[in-house]
């Protein structure tokens, strides 16, 4: 059933309103494909997948910082639930070719894992950022800023993550499970161009949580209090834990052993 749905999503004839010209998302039946496969990890769940077309027949007008116009590629967004090939494996296959009078091509896919049941860390816990991935497929910027590490042929990713507990009180509380990994910005960043295999395969480290407090009033010299599984703390101007730091702790433990 899970399969029907993804494949629906994925082959909906989708139209934007309110437009004269035809921007009919339709991938013909013979576009080559990328298929990007994703590991899940026991614990986690595979996010659905944000996947982006663009065309260069179809414009819109857009406006600079300065308010000026100019005319840029128009987009169509779809979302794709990854389907389960069996084991821990989910898998998407997407069209190049958007097709359409627009002549859609496939520009970014976002995709990640996240907690499937954060409320194992208490029941006013909910799930938080990391874990995503974001891959370009052409010269244009990802949803995330820029076109990322450019990486030749298909693209292998197999990176460390562990649990982060993050309670936030400026503006309102909020208490979430986050994957800590190593990027800063919470998602990796790649250009893959000739890529037509995406696998990834995070691996988490459940025994190796830390956790975090933010202040409660924003004042210089407030920092967030960051608590390590080997029981150290460290009070700093950061946004997240130390992943370096984090690494270095369970290779240490794992040394032990």
């Amino acid at each position: 059933m899970r399969q029907k749905i993804s494949v629906a999503l994925f082959i909906a004839l989708i139209s934007l309103s309110g437009c004269g010209q035809d921007y009919t998302l339709s991938p013909p039946p013979d576009s080559e494909q990328i298929t990007v496969t994703v590991r899940v990890p026991n614990e986690l769940k595979a996010k659905i997948m944000q996947v982006v077309y663009r065309s260069t027949l179809c414009t819109f007008t857009d406006y600079t910082a300065s308010g000026e116009p100019y005319r840029r590629d128009e987009y169509h967004r779809i979302d794709i639930l990854p389907v389960s090939s069996g084991d821990d494996l989910y898998v998407a296959k997407l069209a190049i070719s958007g097709g359409g009078a627009c002549q859609w091509r496939l520009s970014n896919v976002t995709f990640g894992v996240t907690y499937a049941n954060p409320e194992q860390f208490g029941d006013d816990v909910s799930s938080g950022v990391g874990g995503g991935v974001v891959v370009v497929f052409d010269h244009n910027n990802s949803p995330r800023g820029g076109t990322g590490i450019s990486r030749n042929g298909d693209l292998i990713i197999q990176k460390d993550y562990y649990p982060w507990i993050n309670e936030s009180f400026i503006g309102g509380y909020v208490k979430d499970v986050r994957l800590l990994g190593e990027s800063r910005g919470y998602y990796l960043n790649y250009q893959a161009l000739q890529a037509r295999e995406i696998y990834f395969e995070p691996t988490l480290h459940p025994g190796f949580l830390v956790s975090s407090k933010g202040p409660k009033v924003k004042e210089e010299g407030n920092y967030a209090v960051f608590n390590y599984p080997d029981g150290s703390i460290e009070a700093v101007a950061r946004a997240q834990p130390d992943f370096r730091k984090l690494q270095a702790i369970r290779l240490a433990a794992e040394s032990k052993n």
